[in-house]
């Protein structure tokens, strides 16, 4: 029976102000989608360099599991700056090892052993690695099972319409945010629907099982065929909100596939998100009562 849960694309080092702590929005979800006691494994390539030795160890200290190539890149990173409310703003490093990402024999039968995967855009901006990305969904097949979720994840000018439109094609379930939605409006000529239209319009077109959008303050919302379910974002005392967005999709997916229901689900990301925030970090450990 298929039951790996896994995160493929980019693992880096987001240089913080306080210092360099690990990130990629794949190994975000695939360790918190973990601390829900589900099988999950992280894909990625890092350099044979220090930094990637350094990831290792680290995945190794949470007890995550992975799939980490060496390749003759350097160990991709991020310089992150913070505005006043938190937001990170990135400075994405290129020609690093996650754009390089080699499909091998081994990843073939990850693929094969995979119930879901989340991939974005980002790792799709070299050819080596968006080949590498649509091989393994691929080699997934298209079970009743099997969750394909597409976390678009757009960042500066790393994105291209016929990326966003292939991956699209080959997921389904979207994950979005408000910014994004806008951007992907007017791709397709959405401009002048409002955001709930556009997402019905995006859902029906690309036959999703779900489409989830998050705005921030504004709440979030997770649209499937024939119902919508809104949270509210919930105040808190907020660190950053590097990796918030990963942990709510993570929590999300890890209570679908335990069998909850959509609005259970969305409540817990909500919630798991929420205390994210209020961390340093994308990868703080849960709570026991939010991951129970």
């Amino acid at each position: 029976m298929k039951n790996l849960i896994v995160g493929m694309g980019e693992a880096l080092w987001d240089v913080l102000p306080e210092g360099k702590k690990i990130g990629g929005a794949p190994a975000n979800f695939a360790y918190h989608v973990s601390q829900f006691g589900l099988d999950s494994c992280a894909v990625s390539a890092i350099g044979d360099d220090e930094l990637g030795s350094e990831i290792v160890a680290n995945f190794d200290e949470k007890n995550l599991n992975y799939k980490l190539e060496r390749v003759s890149y350097p160990t991709g990173t991020v310089m992150v700056e913070l505005d006043d409310n938190g937001i990170p703003m990135y400075d994405i490093r290129q020609n690093v090892a996650w754009d390089n990402i080699p499909y091998t024999d081994e990843l073939k039968a990850i693929a094969r052993n995979a119930r879901a995967v989340c991939f974005g855009s980002l790792a799709q901006r070299s050819e080596v690695s968006r080949k590498t990305i649509n091989d393994f969904i691929n080699d997934m097949g298209d079970g009743d099972d099997t969750l394909k979720i597409f976390d678009i994840n757009l960042r500066q000018n790393f994105y291209t319409e016929d990326v966003i439109c292939k991956s699209l094609e080959q997921c389904n379930i979207l994950k979005i945010n408000d910014e994004e939605l806008e951007i992907v409006s007017r791709m397709f000529d959405f401009a002048d629907s409002d955001f709930e239209n556009v997402c019905k319009a995006l859902l029906d077109k690309y036959n999703l099982k779900m489409l989830i959008l998050t705005c921030g303050v504004n709440g979030s919302y997770v649209f499937s065929p024939g119902k919508v379910s809104f949270v509210d974002t919930p105040k808190v005392e907020v660190a950053d909100t590097v990796g918030a967005g990963d942990s709510f999709t993570a929590a999300f997916i890890a209570m679908i596939l335990k069998g909850k229901s959509i609005v259970e689900a969305h409540k817990r990301a909500v919630e798991v998100s929420a205390y994210v925030c209020t961390q340093n970090g994308a990868m703080p450990v849960l709570p026991q009562n939010l991951v129970d």
